[in-house]
């Protein structure tokens, strides 16, 4: 009880400090991303899974072509990144070729996940917490890793989080089997200290951008 009260507090007022710094490199990406690609500013992706299975909208930077999630199944330039996806336990494609020149550099220093910021405000995220992960991709993993599935229910007992154990942990790196297990490790022993220590570690996740894709 008291935990949430106090992880609730530490989010508001945490996000609103983030909020006034990171304010300009918000805006200098955003100005990128119109002038150096067309469509959106924000990705056009599905929605995510959050706390209890409810599903949300994740605020993210466009960091692909438009329209990539449905072109990465339809479009026989991506066949070879789509036959990665489906048959790799990795988060993400590794050298995605969807991803843009600028995308390229908000992914790699996690700037893409600032405006989820925005998600933690409403409620609907927290600072830290596991990856707000996609339902067809939790539905997809836990067939290829049968034994996940009780960890998965694990996970959606907490918000999912901009940061988190297994994005200071590797990242990318990672296959699902061990990142959920980590998701999970997280949602059994959460405490304000341990969401301390993540945050203390994610600025140099951020500016080293190691394990990103």
């Amino acid at each position: 009880m008291w935990y949430r009260i106090i992880k609730r507090i530490i989010d508001l007022v945490s996000t609103i400090i983030l909020l006034i710094i990171f304010s300009p490199i918000l805006i200098v990406s955003a100005i990128f991303i119109k002038i150096t690609s067309r469509g959106p500013v924000f990705a056009d992706t599905p929605k995510r899974v959050g706390l209890g299975g409810k599903h949300f909208y994740a605020y993210k930077f466009r960091t692909m072509i438009p329209n990539a999630y449905e072109l990465l199944r339809k479009d026989p330039r991506f066949a070879r990144a789509y036959k990665e996806q489906q048959e790799a336990g990795n988060y993400k494609i590794m050298n995605d070729p969807r991803v843009t020149s600028v995308g390229r550099i908000l992914r790699k220093h996690s700037i893409d996940e600032i405006p989820q910021l925005f998600n933690v405000l409403k409620g609907e995220m927290s600072l830290v917490g596991p990856r707000p992960y996609y339902e067809e991709e939790l539905i997809k993993q836990q067939r290829k890793y049968p034994g996940t599935r009780e960890l998965v229910k694990e996970v959606l007992t907490v918000k999912p989080g901009i940061t988190g154990f297994w994005q200071v942990s590797g990242r990318s790196e990672v296959t699902f089997d061990k990142r959920i297990e980590m998701d999970a490790y997280y949602a059994r022993k959460k405490s304000v200290w341990l969401d301390l220590l993540i945050l203390a570690k994610t600025p140099w996740v951020m500016v080293s951008g190691k394990g990103a894709a």
